[in-house]
Formats: structure tokens, sequence, C-alpha cells
């Protein structure tokens, strides 16, 4: 009886439970109940035959047959590190276990729940429930009368018409003093304000039970359909228990009844006028605001991008066939946000935070509105901490700080995502997030992403934002503002995140796209006047916090596509005038060889050294000025063949030192290796090496003073700066390397 009570108190807000009969109801759930053991039963048979289907573990596995046995005790060593490796293959294999285990649960859960909804639906539909539900209309109704009232879109509706339109529906034909009653008080209501009311009375039988009242746009629900509607959806939305057996699973489920609090539900509802290309407009909604979210009655959501005087503009995530003219659309009461939190850490997910790497949902009750205000001046702080890239061409040239903004311009296929993947790579142990936007990318890019994230060991902190190429141009313009959403989590709760746009040219055309269908005025290059606007309060959002703010950071990389190297372009100029710096990739560069192919002489960051750790910032400070000179040189060289000995010298170690500067993909560098690089190279320790040799002298450098100075190593890994003593000390240590390693060789 107590089950009965809960469930008929939320259906119909707490009233009469001892309207609705104990003997048809109980037999009815009893049934429901073996039917969703039954699935459940179903589910854990198909995990069983699946885990039988798995390959042999690495826990039944054997090596082939042991080294022989070192010296000092080295075997039992070897034994240990085997030991470990299989107890982290046991974990790794009983991790992916239990997510199959949890995906196969949820599964049959939805399945369910999605039922239980219809039973209830069709139980409380026939008799003796009507009798007893229909019983408690003039209840429902003075709960309902209490509440009513005029919005603002009401009396903005009134001022350009004097009727106001009042509709009153039932599942059955209500008795002529109910009526009369509601129709009285809804008149009333409308005169105090100076309107006209036109009052309807309409019988649908889909409420099952119930009032359901429409004054002008605000509908005042207290029908069955209403409340299993969110019966079913907060049954969706609670997590599985940790326990996963059916049992669990069914008691979660009927907890979930018992708790859910009766209320009368108020919201908005509108139609749709057309719908073409992604993009709905609709009538009514009169109180709805920019950003927020609507839900169709095809189940199809979308969020609100234009608000005009006699409609309002909408864009829709899903898919837009299934929306028709005239049907109803409906105000969720809340603005456009996305999951967020570490949960989604390792994933691949779509603009709106759900899963689409097929390890099933992202479990997380975290969310960030898509569209949030930038961190305030008061509340950011200076950029003085490094963010390493492990580029040596970068980190030396224009370095990148936490919370800065450092474009990465230039033409396509000229490595913008390569350098992207790098810095992605070199944050690895470092407590750095990173989120990477992907922006109208093909979708075998973003799987060939995430396969290189998860060779390196970069995939378990980085999330995957996608917004492929075949997706609406609504869910491209949404994905970078998703992406912010899920860095602002680590931004005020204190920790560094790193988030790539790649690319904001997609972005801005998408948008551009929308733009259009919304018949907003075009302008330079077609795009609408607030394209600027657009990315200025996406990048603002990145910013390093004080810690009475979060004390957290979000460094973000946005990247710009240009056409033929022009810079000077519309949406480049925009995005260079918003962000920090930019690093300059061209095209010539690259394909001369050159990798990363940075421009010395466009790419600048604006923090500059206060990005640098002092032992960077000491050895590298003459390398943008003696650059910039051998570019000078090598240009006029072009047109003559008589150089001095001094020009063919500035030229030999220009060359070396760029050629020092190329970087094989997916191997950053550590900082101090970089520094211990750039010094032997700009001191002419170097001096006896071709263009060729630079690679082989860069590896045997870092090795040999691993095994014969490795006091060096270790000092240069402090990152700071070199007492004279130190110096010579390293430059001495280089020497030696040069006749030993080097001339050796060459003897």
């Amino acid at each position: 009886m107590h089950f009965l009570y809960a469930l008929v108190n939320f259906l119909l807000l707490g009233l009469g439970l001892w309207l609705v009969g104990r003997r048809s109801v109980l037999p009815r759930f009893a049934q429901r109940r073996k039917d969703i053991g039954k699935a459940l039963d179903e589910a854990e048979a198909l995990e069983a035959a699946a885990l039988e289907e798995q390959p042999e573990t690495e826990k039944e596995k054997e090596p082939d047959a042991l080294p022989e046995e070192p010296e000092d005790g080295g075997l039992d060593a070897l034994r240990r590190t085997l030991g470990s490796e299989k107890a982290l293959a046991e974990q790794v294999h009983a991790r992916e276990l239990e997510e199959l285990r949890r995906e196969a649960m949820g599964t049959a859960r939805d399945q369910a729940v999605r039922a239980l909804c219809l039973e209830l639906g069709d139980h409380l539909g026939r008799e003796p429930q009507v009798s007893r539900l229909r019983a408690l209309e003039p209840i429902l109704a003075e709960r309902i009368l209490e509440k009513i009232s005029i919005t603002p879109g009401d009396m903005c509706y009134l001022m350009h018409h004097d009727v106001l339109y009042v509709t009153l529906t039932s599942a059955y034909p209500l008795a002529d003093e109910l009526v009369d009653l509601i129709g009285q008080r809804t008149t009333a209501l409308l005169r105090e304000v100076g309107g006209k009311p036109s009052y309807w009375v309409k019988v649908d039988p889909d409420l099952i039970g119930g009032l359901r009242l429409r004054i002008g746009d605000t509908v005042y629900d207290m029908t069955v359909e209403n409340r299993l509607y969110h019966l079913e959806k907060d049954l969706l939305k609670r997590p599985l228990d940790k326990v996963l057996d059916k049992e669990s699973i069914l008691e979660d489920m009927m907890a979930g009844i018992r708790e859910a609090e009766p209320q009368l539900d108020t919201f908005q509802l509108g139609r749709v006028l057309s719908i073409s290309d992604g993009i709905c407009w609709l009538d009514g909604l009169a109180d709805i605001m920019y950003g927020e979210v609507v839900e169709f009655d095809c189940g199809e959501r979308g969020m609100i991008l234009d608000i005009e005087p006699q409609r309002i503009g909408c864009v829709v995530f899903g898919d837009y066939e299934n929306i028709e003219s005239g049907s109803r659309v409906r105000r969720v009461g809340r603005i456009a946000s996305v999951p967020v939190g570490e949960a989604l850490l390792g994933r691949v997910v779509d603009p709106l935070g759900q899963a689409i790497d097929g390890k099933g949902r992202i479990r997380t009750d975290l969310k960030r509105p898509i569209e949030y205000p930038a961190p305030g001046i008061p509340d950011r702080r200076s950029i003085s901490v490094p963010l390493h890239t492990g580029i040596k061409a970068i980190d030396a040239l224009v370095p990148i700080g936490r919370g800065q903004r450092e474009l990465i311009i230039g033409d396509r296929q000229s490595g913008k995502s390569a350098l992207a993947v790098d810095a992605i790579l070199n944050q690895r142990g470092k407590n750095v997030a990173c989120i990477y936007v992907a922006i109208g990318q093909k979708e075998t890019a973003v799987a060939e992403l995430r396969d290189k994230l998860e060779k390196y060991g970069a995939m378990s902190y980085t999330t995957i934002v996608s917004a492929p190429a075949s997706s609406s141009a609504s869910m491209q313009y949404i994905a970078p503002f998703a992406g912010a959403a899920m860095s602002e989590y680590f931004l005020y709760s204190g920790q560094d995140c790193l988030i790539i746009y790649d690319d904001l040219s997609k972005h801005a055309v998408a948008y551009r796209e929308l733009s259009l269908l919304l018949h907003r005025p075009s302008g330079r290059e077609a795009y609408p006047g607030d394209v600027f606007y657009l990315h200025s309060r996406l990048l603002e959002r990145a910013a390093r916090l004080t810690e009475e703010a979060g004390g957290g950071s979000v460094t973000a990389l946005p990247m710009i596509e240009t056409q033929m190297g022009d810079i000077s372009a519309y949406i480049p100029t925009n995005v260079i005038s918003i962000t920090d710096g930019q690093i300059f990739l061209e095209t010539d560069l690259f394909n001369a060889g050159q990798r990363p192919a940075v421009n010395v002489g466009l790419s600048v960051s604006r923090v500059g050294s206060a990005a640098q750790t002092p032992l960077m910032k000491q050895v590298s400070s003459r390398l943008r000025m003696d650059l910039a000179q051998y570019r000078e040189l090598s240009t006029f060289s072009q047109f003559g063949s008589d150089l001095d000995d001094s020009t063919r010298a500035v030229l030999s170690a220009g060359e070396r030192m760029m050629a020092a500067l190329c970087q094989r993909r997916y191997a950053p560098l550590p900082d101090w290796k970089q520094a211990l690089l750039i010094l032997a190279v700009s001191e002419g320790f170097a001096a006896g090496e071709s263009k060729e040799t630079m690679e082989d002298f860069e590896s045997s450098l870092y090795a040999w003073m691993e095994t014969y100075e490795p006091t060096i190593p270790e000092r240069l890994k402090t990152g700071a700066k070199l007492s004279g003593e130190e110096m010579d000390r390293v430059k001495e240590a280089l020497g030696r390397f040069v006749r030993e390693a080097r001339h050796g060789d060459a003897d």
C-alpha cells in the first residue's frame, strides 16, 4: 500500500491515494517486476557470452623464456617487474569487464523504465482508475487556479492584441460547474489587466487524467501524461547503483518513484511556423531568453539564437526532418549546457557532451552552460608560469604561458594540428587536462587523432569534442563553446587546462551559414557584423585566475586557416587582435623540410619571456635576432654568389640553428634538453656539423651528457638561471663532448 501511495502521490500531486484500488495494481506491478528481471537476466547472459569470447587474458599468459640471470639479484627485480605488469593488465581487464557489465545493465534498465511508464499509462487509463482519477478534478482545478498569473509576455501580447486565449483541456468531458468556475476565475484575472478572454474547452484522451490550463503561452499542467513524462526522464537520469544486479536496479527504480516530489508543472508552449536547413522559426514563447533550450514534440531539442518582435529563430541540434510546421515546442527552462568533470577525460564526445566513442554513457551530474561570462579583470592574474609545448621552436621563440591565448595560423597542410597534438603529448604527467575541439574535420581524422593520443599515453587526460564536417552547422557552432564550458570546470576548481580549437575558420563559416539562414544582414566577406564578438567572448574565457577566484588556468590555442598566406583577411585579423600572439606556419618553410615551419618574423608572443623559465630565457635571448639576421641575409644571398667570409659564417650558423630547431612529430622534448641544444649551437659547438648531421648531433649530445656529465642535466632540470661558474662548466662539458664524441667519430 505504501508503494501505491507514493506512486499516485507523485502522479496526482499527493491527493487521494485511497482512491486507487490495491487489488488491481499490485498484480500488474508484480508481473512488471518479473518482466524487468527477465530483461536483466538476458543482459547478464549477453555479458557472460561476451566474456567467454574474450581473448586469453594477460594473467593466463606466461613468457616463453626468461633471460639469463643477471648479476646482483637482477632476476628477482625482473620477476617483480613482470608481476607488476601482470597486475596492471589484470586491473585494466577488470575495468573493461566492469564497463561492459555496467553498459549492459544500463541498457536493460533504460528499456525497463520505458516499458514501466507505458504500463503505468495503460493501467491508469482503464477502469476503475478512471472514475477515481476524475473524482480528483475539482481539487486539481483549485490547485491550478491558486497559481495562475499574467506573465510579462502576456502583457506584451495584450499591448498589440486585446484578446488573450485561454484553453482548458482534460482527458474526459468536465462538469459544467467546474468549467464555469475556471472560466470565471480566468476572466476576472484578465480583466484586471485590461484583456478580453477567449475561453475554449477541449477534450484530449492522451492526457489519461487530470487537467491542463493554458493562458496565452503559459501552461499549468496537472495531467497524468505530464507526470509520466517527468517520471521517465527522472528515472533515466538516475545513475546506476554500484552493486550491479537486477534486484538493486529494481529497487533503485522504485526508490526513484518514491523520492519524486509532486508539483504543479508550469511551462510555456509555442508552435513551429516553418523549418528548413536546420533553422526553425517559432511563434509564442514570449518570455524566452537567448541561448535557452526548447524541446519539440518529436523529442529533438534546439537552442534560441534569434529573437524578433513577431517570431523566434531556433537552431535544431538533431534531425530537423522530424519537425513539422504547426507542431508544438516546449520551453525547457534552462540555458543550453553540457556535462563537465573528470569523467569526460579519455572520452570522445559530441558538442552536446554525449559520448560517441562506443565506451558507454558518461556518468557525471555536473553541468555548465555553454555560454558563460569571461572572468573579470580583478579575478585575473598575470601570466608567469610557462606551459611547455615540448617544441623547440615554440618554447624558445614564442613561449606560451598558462592562461595565455596563442593563435596558430597558417595555410592548409602546414602542420597546425601536428603542433597542437605535440603540445598535448608534452602535458603528460604535468597535471594539465587537455581538450581538443575538432570543428568541421573528417571523422577519419578525428579517429586517427584519438589513436595517436592513446598510443602515446595522452588520451587519459584528454577530451575530444568532435563536430565533424558531416554534422549540422548548429553543432559546429556550439562545439567550441561546449569545449570552453568543459575547460571552465578545471579553471574554477583550481586546476590547469589546455584547450585547442581546430579550427575557428570553419567555426566562422558555420556561424555565417546560421546567420544567413536567420536572415541577418551580412557584412565583409558575407560574415555577420558580430563575428568579432563571437570569437572574442569565446577566447576571453581563457585566463589564469587569482587564488580567491579559483586559482586555475585555461590556455587556449585557437587555429585559423589562411588562403595563400594572407593574414590580412577578415577572420585572421579579427582573431589576431583578440589573442596574445600568434605562431605563423609558413608553407614554403614546410615544403622545404623545416618542421615545424615557424616563421620567426611573423610569429610573436605578447607575453614574451615572462612565460619562460629563467634558463630558457638566458640561452635564447639572442636567438630571435640571430635567426632574423640569417633570414635577411639568406634572402639577399640568392641574388649574388660573391659573399665575404663573415656573411658565409652567419649563413652557416643560421642553417645549423634552423636544422637544430627541426623536430619530428610525436617527440616533444623536456625544457632542459631544448636549452642544452640551443646553448650548444648558439655558442658554436656545432660549427663542424652540417644540416644533415644536426639530428645525430642532437641525439648524441643528450646521451653523452646523461652518461658522462649526469650532474649537468640534473642542474638544468631545475630551470634556474646559470651562474657564470655554472655556465663555464657547461661549456667545458660541451667542448669535451665535441672532442670525444664528435671528432672522435670523425677520426
